[in-house]
């Protein structure tokens, strides 16, 4: 095991996937036992530098130095063999294997000819509770919830040893507890002399744990400085190269009168959420603040006929029975889920079949009209603000921002009257995310009922007409986001409040 800390110095670095270039001529270093924030907008180039350094993709031009000598890796497990580690944003783990089997792909033990099932078990058990992650190593990833999935990506880099840590979007899934105990483990590790690179657009978080800030733009250095220095505002507009006004829109009045947009009574999913009452009207923005676990998604699910539930469900004043995403689209309410490349995007598919997907009886009557789709394309491009090179691309080629702003086009083209979205702004960087915040305004003034279920409780604080607090399944209170905090919100997900009887 190499135990000695990794410096590294990117040198002219550059980098094109066929015409296309994507890294400018990039020169900064990095030295041992310190914890650098990388940041920039998606798109920046910030991740294909990275996976230059975890010999994920080889450099175009340019120079690669760790510890004074030059690399040119030929895989990650070149760059695993000086201790370089990358935790992916996108998971990398296989989902029909355990979380021992995960840990130790392409690095399992041996004892003589066979497996040391034994000894996998016992180190990977180790690694589980150094990230604070109790679940048995024989247990299938595909059982995990996604934050559970996180910490095995974050365990199966501690057992490799690693020396310098790439952290992409760490905290994205996790608790307030679970990334408590992150900032813990960096803490510990950067007492050993190990190297981090942590890349997050959660600037509150850089701030608390790195010692330098880089930025990145346009696929080239721009500035660093030593993060104490630098306010979280500064650092946004470093990333985005301008002056960034208020992240959030002003917020309305808080519609009131006529029918629920939806109402919801007494419903359950069983395991999940008992007996949830809930309305929002149009107009409303209402959030959904939860930890990890909590049912708010499952609740969700429920009503869309993604789970077994009971329960009343009214839209539009109308009682209904939905037993399907798309049943529940002809009657006014469409989901954007959480896990935008799993269930929000077919990434392997184009701009325009991804976006009329939920809505191809409107295209396909009598047949399937390409040209409709389209103009439909071209209008939602300029309405969302999706920036794509071309609009003949697939949905993988664009930015993690550009992807979540086609996934919202997506759900709209059905033009619903109810629209949930799940962590709407999960690993898109500050200037998409002030995009998506004033688009989710514009459709509540649109006469739209919008529910935002988000982990950031900023988020909620900053969008919602009300908030929706749940803990273990049950509606602990439903708030009013005018003076509300995020230590009021927490107080109730972690049962230390409870609503006035």
């Amino acid at each position: 095991m190499n135990t000695q800390g990794v410096a590294v110095a990117f040198d002219n670095v550059v980098k094109a996937f066929g015409p296309v270039q994507v890294l400018h001529g990039v020169s900064f270093d990095l030295a041992p036992g310190r914890v650098y924030g990388l940041l920039g907008e998606n798109g920046a180039g910030k991740s294909t530098l990275m996976k230059i350094l975890a010999g994920y993709e080889p450099l175009t031009g340019g120079e690669l130095r760790v510890n004074g000598q030059a690399q040119q890796f030929r895989s990650s497990r070149d760059a695993e063999a000086l201790g370089i580690v990358l935790i992916h944003q996108e998971f990398n783990l296989a989902e029909d294997l355990s979380v021992a089997d995960n840990i130790f792909l392409g690095h399992e033990k041996r004892k003589g000819l066979f497996l040391d099932d034994r000894a996998m078990r016992a180190e990977a058990a180790a690694a589980l509770a150094q990230v604070g992650l109790a679940v048995d190593p024989a247990t299938k990833v595909r059982r995990l919830i996604v934050a559970e999935k996180q910490l095995v990506e974050i365990a199966k880099a501690m057992a490799r040893h690693a020396r310098l840590l790439i952290m992409d979007e760490p905290t994205a899934t996790l608790t307030p507890g679970e990334t408590e105990r992150l900032f813990g483990l960096i803490a510990q590790l950067r007492a050993e002399g190990v190297t981090i690179v942590y890349i997050s657009h959660k600037l509150d978080e850089v701030e608390r744990v790195t010692d330098e800030v880089i930025v990145m733009r346009d696929g080239r250095f721009v500035a660093r400085a030593p993060t104490h220095e630098l306010t979280r505002h500064q650092m946004a507009n470093l990333m985005v190269g301008r002056e960034i006004a208020d992240l959030y829109p002003p917020r309305d009045p808080m519609p009131t009168g006529g029918v629920p947009a939806l109402r919801v009574q007494d419903f359950s999913v069983p395991g999940w959420a008992q007996n949830i009452d809930f309305e929002v009207r149009p107009g409303e923005i209402l959030g959904f603040a939860g930890l990890v676990g909590a049912g708010r998604t499952e609740l969700f699910e429920g009503l869309l006929g993604l789970r077994p539930a009971s329960g009343t469900v009214e839209l539009q004043g109308r009682t209904v029975r939905l037993h399907s995403p798309r049943e529940a689209a002809r009657h006014g309410l469409t989901y954007l889920s959480e896990d935008r490349k799993g269930k929000g995007l077919h990434v392997a598919f184009g701009l325009r079949e991804n976006l009329t997907l939920m809505a191809l009886e409107q295209y396909a009557r009598p047949w399937l009209r390409p040209e409709a789709e389209r103009a439909a394309l071209a209008t939602a491009v300029k309405d969302y603000g999706i920036r794509a090179g071309s609009l003949e691309v697939k949905a993988a080629s664009l930015s993690g921002g550009n992807q979540q702003k086609l996934a919202l086009a997506k759900v709209l083209q059905p033009r619903p009257k109810v629209v949930v979205l799940d962590e709407p702004t999960r690993g898109v960087d500050v200037g998409a995310k002030r995009d998506i915040y004033f688009l989710i305004q514009r459709l509540a003034r649109e006469g739209l009922a919008v529910i935002v279920i988000s982990s950031e409780l900023m988020e909620l604080i900053g969008l919602a007409h009300r908030v929706a607090v749940m803990r273990a399944g049950r509606l602990e209170a439903t708030l009013p986001g005018e003076g509300l905090t995020e230590e009021t919100l927490i107080a109730y997900a972690t049962g230390t409040a409870h609503a006035e009887a």
